[in-house]
């Protein structure tokens, strides 16, 4: 079994619906540390080798956040500058992540079709999301496909309980082993496992 990191960052999480049903449904699932940024360091001070204990204990890191800019928050984004240290996740002796997994699972207003080369956004979400992966690869973790949620602002109830849904299913599977990395690396997005 699968050990499984959420490193949750919102920082206006009572006004987002998906994003509580999402939190709810992770932490629902045997096998998960939810791990609430905004909530532990309201004050932005990260405590470094807490956080750098805490990814060693886990097999798969999974940064939750809604979509802000095309990027994170800022707090996660902080998080990602401080603890992934020079020495100890990447560079001549940095090899402490080696053999971990990660991907985002993110949560959008604009529909998938907006996110393509001919629409409204220009690029697709695995180009917004190429910071974060070259970041895990710098730091030898496998890069998983995106959990995304898209077309959040008019999401209706029932909307959002699927998409709550669908998130533990994915991280069911995960904490199961039920994937083969060749199998996810084939996948645009990881809701996509849930269909096989």
């Amino acid at each position: 079994m699968a050990k499984i990191l959420i490193l949750f960052a919102h920082p206006r999480y009572e006004n987002s619906l998906v994003q509580q049903r999402l939190s709810k449904a992770a932490r629902q699932v045997h096998g998960i540390t939810f791990h609430d940024l905004y909530e532990l360091y309201p004050d932005f001070d990260i405590q470094i080798q807490q956080e750098q204990e805490l990814l060693l204990r886990h097999d798969i890191i999974v940064l939750q956040h809604p979509f802000y800019w095309y990027s994170c928050p800022p707090l996660l984004k902080q998080w990602l500058d401080l603890v992934l240290e020079h020495g100890w996740a990447y560079g001549k002796e940095g090899n402490s992540l080696i053999g971990k997994k990660m991907f985002n699972a993110i949560s959008t207003g604009g529909k998938q079709d907006a996110y393509t080369t001919g629409g409204f956004n220009r690029f697709t979400i695995a180009q917004f999301l190429a910071p974060f992966e070259q970041t895990a690869r710098l730091c030898n973790i496998t890069y998983y496909p995106p959990f995304v949620i898209h077309g959040t602002h008019r999401a209706t109830d029932p909307d959002r309980e699927k998409a709550g849904e669908w998130y533990k299913k994915v991280l069911e599977g995960l904490v199961a082993d039920q994937y083969s990395d060749s199998e996810i690396s084939k996948l645009t997005y990881l809701n996509e496992l849930i269909l096989m």
